[in-house]
């Protein structure tokens, strides 16, 4: 079965369920060896790399608090190590919180930051060696509808996004003459398990253009498209996966 990812080797943080899971998934299954990351949870994790395994891929499990450089240096080199470099990175770890602003302390509006805007800072400074090295790569990092669109309760959240948007342009323009391409992916109202931090989704979505929540594997095979050679000449865009919510 023809893989066009075989060979590569691809990290992805916030793996063990959701979006991350689903992207970890893809890739693994065009052929990536894939690094499952996760802050907290081992048995997610392992369960996920283990699918990959369980198919005939390769994965390794890999806790690491992305907020933390020398944690998120460590994993890039344990990677490494085992699988040869890296060519892939999606920055898929957040948190989501919804606090009314007059209510957000600054530690939870640090909180925010640090694992949505500082995971991918921390991310990318750490794997970018190893693309160059390897004569290529892609960067993926996961924003938001909410970012474009606005909503309350989570400025905290839509700054974090927004700010990892505009790191994705700098680092495309910025390491283009290495052939690695730097994007983002926006996803709308997904159909996800979400944690009690994160607020109930509304019961309807009489917004959404196409009148449905999207799926997980349509979020993973945007960012598979953006990891791959068919998304070879993209490059310092977001890519809105909303169901026509927000119109670019």
């Amino acid at each position: 079965m023809h893989q066009p990812l075989a060979g590569k080797v691809a990290l992805v943080t916030g793996a063990g369920r959701n979006i991350g899971r689903a992207i970890a998934l893809h890739l693994a299954r065009d052929g990536a060896a894939v690094v499952v990351n996760g802050r907290a949870d081992q048995a997610a994790i392992d369960a996920v790399a283990g699918e990959i395994t369980a198919a005939g891929g390769q994965a390794l499990a890999c806790l690491a608090d992305v907020s933390d450089p020398i944690a998120v240096a460590r994993m890039t080199e344990q990677a490494a190590a085992t699988f040869g470099g890296i060519d892939i990175a999606v920055s898929n770890a957040g948190l989501r919180r919804q606090t009314a602003f007059l209510d957000m302390s600054p530690a939870e509006w640090r909180e925010i930051m640090s694992v949505a805007l500082d995971g991918a800072f921390n991310l990318a400074q750490s794997v970018l060696p190893h693309m160059i090295r390897r004569g290529g790569g892609a960067i993926v990092g996961l924003s938001g509808v909410s970012t474009h669109v606005g909503s309350p309760n989570r400025a905290h959240v839509s700054a974090s996004k927004s700010g990892l948007e505009g790191l994705m342009r700098a680092l495309a323009i910025e390491f283009a003459p290495h052939g690695i391409r730097c994007n983002c992916v926006a996803p709308g109202a997904i159909d996800t398990v979400r944690g009690a931090a994160a607020g109930a989704q509304p019961a309807s979505l009489p917004a959404v253009p196409l009148g449905r929540r999207g799926s997980v594997d349509e979020i993973a095979a945007t960012v598979r498209l953006l990891a791959g050679p068919e998304g070879g000449y993209i490059t310092g865009q977001t890519i809105h996966v909303n169901g026509g919510v927000f119109l670019t």
